[in-house]
């Protein structure tokens, strides 16, 4: 087995390997396409236009990202309101993974703002008759949370032990916090929907269309939950009892039971069974959704093949993967005509240098905190940080004398 160089600055390590090389060349990529686009404005990066207002920074970055960031609210839930104590083990990895997520998709909203340099404006015009201001303003509010959240862990590694008692102490209220605004920001991104019912196909567009996207954030929490700690088992060995995932992965499952059963409803109710058989890009793409997002997820879930790893593996991708396409699913399928909106090269170049920075930003913390259950590595770490600033102390005082 190949081992990668680990380089180790002012205390804190980072391990080289070819796919993070790959990882920052895509981050570089990145930030030339948004100095390019924060000069020039859309025109040379993407392929929005005004009958096309919304294009992949929208749908994937902001409106995937939200939901796919669901796992932190969710696990949350569980472990400090429902007393579910054995998914504590994931908790502080759904936080992590969950923040990542908020802080892209802050900078998704932000290169969408036609004119960038106005981004301040909500924090002082306050439009709240505007379903948006309340998205801006929760996912704002909440990404701030997350991080006072996070700062517990910071405060372990960096020995603000003074700092680190009060963060403990008001950790209670801010998880508290924490629960009530993605509740109203998840369900408020299917609210911006409600006006555009001329413009959207049928299947897509209800009144329940609220309540369809807070459900959805909080099943594929759990799916995203499995997919994160499988990833860190490759990479770092870290590994949850199979158990706890499955057991996590049934309570997401049930409610994504409520979510299949409103839509059955809401296509009885409406009489819009027609559209789904009528054979349309729009019917076709509506089918693949609900089969391999939603039936084939619960069939897995409610067989035997969910106890064994693999099995519960694609369940959980087949949610993430599902979800996904229902969001892109609202913003394209349902109200641009086909072929009208493609992603220009520089929208794909950021959504895809996003995402590696996320990655890069994980690894680096995983690598330093105690974030997936490394409490012996970060001692470790901790104690030899101590004997540095010991040693140069010493070292200080004897220059003095």
């Amino acid at each position: 087995m190949r081992v990668y160089k680990c380089f180790r600055i002012l205390g804190w390590d980072f391990t080289i390997t070819p796919t993070r090389f790959v990882l920052t060349g895509f981050v570089l990529l990145m930030v030339a396409a948004v100095v390019l686009r924060l000069l020039t404005g859309f025109q040379y990066v993407t392929n929005l236009t005004d009958e096309t207002p919304w294009g992949m920074w929208i749908a994937f970055d902001v409106m995937c990202g939200v939901a796919l960031a669901g796992g932190g609210y969710s696990t949350a839930l569980l472990v400090n309101m429902l007393r579910y104590k054995e998914f504590s083990v994931i908790a502080r990895g759904a936080l992590l993974t969950s923040l990542l997520g908020y802080i892209l998709v802050m900078a998704g909203l932000f290169l969408d703002i036609g004119q960038w340099f106005n981004f301040w404006r909500p924090f002082v015009s306050w439009g709240y008759t505007s379903v948006l201001f309340e998205v801006f303003w929760c996912i704002s509010i909440y990404t701030t949370i997350l991080s006072f959240e996070f700062f517990e862990i910071i405060t372990e590694r960096v020995l603000v032990k003074k700092l680190h008692k009060y963060i403990v102490k008001i950790l209670p209220v801010l998880i508290v916090i924490g629960l009530v605004f993605p509740v109203l920001h998840q369900s408020s991104l299917g609210g911006l929907f409600l006006i555009m019912k001329e413009k959207m196909f049928p299947l897509w567009w209800s009144e329940f269309l609220p309540i369809y996207f807070l459900l959805s954030s909080f099943f594929i929490g759990s799916a995203m939950v499995t997919v994160e700690t499988t990833l860190a088992k490759s990479a770092y060995g870290h590994e949850i009892p199979h158990e706890v995932m499955m057991k996590l992965n049934r309570i997401g499952a049930s409610i994504m039971g409520v979510y299949l059963l409103l839509k059955l409803y809401d296509l009885f109710e409406k009489h819009e069974w027609g559209y789904v058989f009528q054979g349309s890009l729009q019917s076709n793409m509506y089918c693949l959704e609900m089969v391999f997002g939603i039936i084939i997820p619960i069939i897995i879930i409610i067989s035997p093949l969910c106890k064994k790893r693999w099995g519960l593996l694609t369940y959980a991708w087949l949610t993430v993967l599902g979800v996904i396409l229902n969001r892109l699913n609202c913003v394209f399928t349902s109200m641009y005509e086909s072929g009208s909106y493609f992603p220009g090269v520089g929208e794909i170049i950021v959504s895809v240098g996003l995402i590696s920075m996320g990655i890069l930003i994980y690894c680096f913390l995983v690598e330093n905190f105690n974030i997936i259950g490394n409490e012996r590595a970060v001692q470790i770490k901790i104690d030899k940080d101590k004997d540095i600033k010991n040693l140069i102390w010493a070292l200080l005082r004897t220059k003095r004398r």
